[in-house]
């Protein structure tokens, strides 16, 4: 017990493991409207946000930032790609994924494009009344 304790005391954690802008994307846990609103909130807030994706979430990934530059709210900073080691559960070894990260900045229409989206959902509520 006692070189558990020690082991927990000398760990460090870094703060750059969990960017506050990054989301991790999955392709069986959320639907593809729930990340593209996720990634609006956080362009809202950090003015860009970092869409990260393994394997076949990949296309996911690369889809959500389409549909926010084809509707004018984000540019592209930068796109990385690499592969990640991986343990495979089923059969116990190490295997290699595929990792992309897209980093994607407000335009500079976002803000004037969120408005008017905000706009026209108080009267879209109205007119339902």
């Amino acid at each position: 017990m006692e070189e558990i304790t020690q082991g927990v005391s000398n760990l460090t954690v870094t703060a750059d493991t969990h960017k506050k802008n990054r989301i991790q994307v999955s392709n069986t846990k959320k639907p593809l409207f729930f990340y593209v609103n996720l990634a609006k909130r956080y362009m809202q807030q950090h003015n860009e946000v970092e869409l990260s994706a393994l394997g076949m979430a990949i296309s996911t990934v690369v889809t959500i930032a389409e549909i926010l530059k084809n509707n004018g709210l984000a540019v592209e900073k930068k796109i990385m790609t690499s592969t990640v080691d991986v343990k495979d559960e089923s059969r116990g070894r190490p295997m290699q994924k595929a990792k992309i990260e897209i980093l994607l900045g407000k335009t500079e229409k976002f803000d004037e494009l969120m408005a008017a989206a905000a706009e026209k959902e108080i009267g879209d509520g109205e007119e339902q009344s």
